[in-house]
């Protein structure tokens, strides 16, 4: 059943737009906040379960979690694009938390670190289903004009609620240990998340009503392979490379510092509360930031604030290291300024592959997009590994700035500004 048939079968009458939706949009940012809650469990504690619960001494060994997180969620993102053509949203979004509901008790009672390696394989099952969904219902609500609005407000909402579950769970290990009590505030995001979820409506009888409009027709789009959408978004067409390049390196600087900083940090003499609050305010202030990001990336355009956002990033890193000597310092410093950057990346990426992908395989190309993008989770992590032991976390970080503003020039060069994609992949 294609996006027209299905819909077709909805007798509710249906509108395009965030104050016409506002009721099932609202409901879905509530669902959003509850998915990245989930993984910002994550951010603080799991990183020092590896050298202080499980004793690991291999840098690499410690950063396979984030490996195995990274690399499942992209590979689910792209299948959950292909998915949508013979799912509903809604039933992808209730599979998502199905899988994630073991999460919080591996993470909190795991008997060796490999179980801690099978939760994230769970946890990026969880991710690429519900956190692509929530995406894509809130671009089939709201229609073209208010993309960036509606992806600035969804990842706002994910990014906000990893950011505060990583500062609560900081605090949480400094007074009750690494495990379980942190972890176990997962249950609730589990709970409430798959609650709501039951709840939502589907989005199917938007992106029809959208698909109707559209200037080309969705006819001879509609039954595009995945193959070939995936060779189109990740290569072919030349925003669409700019996009996915830039999302990549985006996410693979998350997963570098998700594995990096609280190491980094704690070598330097920082413990588990100031390690909390600095791997809080960055996914915090990336968060918040894009309920403005979003909004301006609508108004200016993609691309400014995509490049300029790739080079603030690349400057974040330089000021962690440039302030070493004050670890706090550094770190609060460099996750403000990385935070900001990235709230300016995120939502502008995605509006931006919408904005040239039409409405009958956009699903498609979002999901080959955050394939990409969540690749660089497992990317940033093994780099960080393989470089962290020869050379060192300082390298490292270095290494990671050089890349984000080669990212930044790649992402000038290739992205242009293109609000009705017309044309067949």
């Amino acid at each position: 059943m294609n996006v027209l048939e299905r819909g077709r079968v909805s007798s509710r009458p249906v509108e395009l737009g965030l104050r016409e939706n506002w009721v099932q949009f609202t409901l879905l940012v509530v669902v959003n906040m509850c998915v990245g809650g989930l993984v910002g469990l994550e951010r603080t504690t799991v990183p020092l379960l590896g050298p202080r619960v499980f004793g690991l001494t291999n840098d690499l060994a410690v950063f396979s979690f984030i490996i195995a997180f990274g690399l499942t969620k992209a590979v689910t993102n792209l299948a959950a694009g292909a998915l949508t053509a013979r799912f509903t949203r809604r039933r992808l979004l209730l599979a998502g938390w199905l899988v994630g509901v073991p999460v919080p008790f591996l993470l909190a009672f795991a008997p060796s670190w490999w179980w801690i390696v099978g939760a994230n394989v769970l946890l990026g099952l969880n991710q690429g289903l519900a956190w692509s969904m929530t995406v894509n219902m809130k671009i089939d609500i709201v229609g073209p004009a208010r993309r960036g609005l509606a992806t600035g407000l969804n990842e706002a909402a994910g990014y906000g609620a990893v950011g505060v579950t990583a500062l609560v769970s900081g605090y949480l290990a400094t007074s009750y240990g690494l495990r379980p009590v942190p972890e176990l505030i997962g249950v609730a995001f589990v709970l409430a998340g798959l609650g709501l979820s039951l709840v939502a409506r589907d989005t199917s009888a938007h992106a029809s009503l959208e698909l109707s409009r559209h200037p080309a027709s969705g006819a001879a789009v509609d039954d595009a392979g995945l193959a070939r959408i995936f060779v189109r978004t990740s290569w072919s067409h030349r925003s669409l490379r700019g996009a996915s390049q830039a999302g990549m390196v985006n996410n693979l600087n998350d997963g570098l510092t998700w594995g990096v900083f609280p190491l980094l940090f704690a070598d330097h003499g920082l413990g588990l509360a100031a390690i909390g609050l600095i791997k809080g305010l960055y996914p915090l202030l990336w968060g918040v930031g894009q309920t403005w990001t979003g909004h301006l990336a609508d108004r200016l355009g993609r691309r400014p604030l995509i490049v300029a956002g790739m080079f603030v990033q690349s400057g974040a890193f330089v000021l962690a290291l440039t302030l070493l000597r004050w670890p706090l310092a550094a770190g609060v410093s460099s996750a403000v300024v990385l935070g900001i950057g990235t709230a300016m990346v995120y939502p502008a990426l995605i509006a931006s592959v919408s904005d040239h992908a039409h409405p009958a395989w956009r699903a498609k190309a979002l999901g080959a997009y955050r394939f990409w993008r969540d690749f660089g989770y497992a990317a940033g992590a093994l780099m960080a590994g393989i470089l962290a032991q020869v050379l060192g976390l300082d390298a490292t970080v270095v290494a990671a700035a050089v890349l984000t503003a080669a990212s930044g020039l790649l992402a000038a060069r290739w992205i242009s500004e293109h609000h009705t994609a017309v044309r067949t992949p």
